[in-house]
């Protein structure tokens, strides 16, 4: 029997009208699907978005199964979730679970893009789970009126790369790209959609006058994944949706018609936005000169670490006897969270608020770190030419 009861009777959307986003005009920064300004403070953000902190006793509970604890649980790089301990009900009850994450092929890829990607292959290869990844080519195309299917078809080629890269499990791991695959959703996506409202679509989404139809129309077109994987095993299949806090508002209207459809709810764990290397905000590919890109050479790489923001002091003299801001330093947690051991971590921050560590060694080693881990990620790019339709869900090939 298909157990419905894991939030029974609960609804994850909210009445406000307001509920698209945490607005600037209050908390001065925005988060939405489409938008991400301003400095964030995630617990404000778990309060608007009604999610749930990921706890000590949860993480306890994924290192039985993985036998450690990722570093972006440690670092609380992954902060918030939906039902990750009914998941891990599911899991420890000897049921096992899909995973679901995608990407919208507006542009190039870089790291920020690839940090949930590479908790999810961790997810993967520690629960053997498959993973459905959805390219929402549509939705980028929908998105704005300058944007070309050529362009969004270029992208989506080397999107493709980028994921393949990554190393998720060929055999457990299907791409779904939403214009050439559109017969296995859209049944699913019509279901969704004539069970939520315009009013509840503008109130979730901030839909208004002046937005298209196709953009009215295609959240249920990325919902439709979370039940793909009960029709491709003929079963209620839980699923568990490792993703940027910035795609939630998708997840609760799915998860508010999921139960009457007979589905499962589906479950999310949700990260943190990799900073930008500029003063404030998240990386982004509209400022490519404060994100560093798969294909990234190492010279512009170099430039970009040497010319990032810092939490440094204005001389060395200051830095000295005052010491740098560590916590406030873009460099130092790109450090921390990719490349640094723990011990490591914590010595850099010790001797910076000490004033024994100059922002230039920070950045020199940042900038050594990812040009070799960038150097590598593209070796395995290039090979994953040849091996595309293996991943692709229709299992024919694609070509830009």
């Amino acid at each position: 029997m298909l157990e419905l009861n894991h939030s029974k009777g609960s609804s994850d959307i909210s009445n406000d009208e307001d509920d698209n986003s945490t607005n600037n005009s209050k908390h001065d920064f925005k988060v939405t699907p489409w938008e991400v300004e301003g400095e964030i403070d995630y617990n404000k953000l778990i309060a608007q978005f009604g999610t749930q902190p990921i706890t000590s006793e949860i993480i306890e509970r994924i290192k039985q199964v993985t036998g450690e604890v990722h570093p972006m649980l440690k670092l609380q790089y992954f902060f918030s979730h939906r039902d990750l301990d009914w998941i891990l009900n599911k899991h420890e009850g000897g049921e096992s679970f899909y995973l679901y994450t995608g990407r919208g092929p507006s542009g190039m890829v870089h790291i920020g893009h690839m940090m949930p990607w590479l908790f999810t292959k961790y997810i993967q290869e520690k629960f053997g789970s498959k993973l459905l990844f959805q390219l929402t080519d549509d939705e980028k195309f929908l998105q704005t009126q300058d944007r070309s299917r050529e362009e969004i078809g270029h992208y989506t080629y080397e999107n493709i790369l980028d994921i393949i890269a990554v190393g998720f499990n060929p055999d457990k791991t299907k791409i779904i790209l939403d214009t050439r695959h559109i017969q296995h959703l859209y049944p699913i996506a019509t279901e969704i959609a004539k069970r939520i409202t315009f009013s509840t679509a503008k109130a979730v989404f901030g839909f208004s006058n002046s937005t298209n139809i196709g953009m009215i129309g295609f959240p249920p077109i990325q919902a439709a994944p979370c039940f793909l994987p009960s029709i491709i095993e003929n079963k209620p299949t839980p699923v568990l949706i490792p993703a940027a806090i910035d795609q939630d508002p998708y997840w609760r209207v799915t998860r508010d018609v999921a139960e009457r459809m007979g589905y499962y709810k589906p479950a999310q764990i949700h990260s943190k936005f990799l900073p930008s290397l500029g003063m404030v905000g998240k990386m982004s590919s509209s400022k490519p000169e404060t994100a560093l890109f798969t294909i990234d050479e190492p010279e512009v790489i170099d430039k970009k670490v040497s010319a990032a923001f810092t939490g440094g002091q204005a001389t060395v003299a200051l830095q000295r006897q005052l010491g740098g801001n560590a916590l406030g330093c873009p460099v130092f947690w790109y450090l921390r969270y990719l490349f640094d051991t723990e011990r490591q971590s914590d010595e850099r921050l010790l001797k910076c608020s000490s004033g024994n560590l100059l922002c230039g060694e920070c950045k020199s080693d940042l900038s050594k770190e990812s040009q070799k881990f960038l150097g590598e990620f593209k070796k395995r790019r290039e090979k994953a030419k040849d091996v595309i339709a293996e991943f692709m869900f229709d299992g024919a090939p694609y070509e830009k």
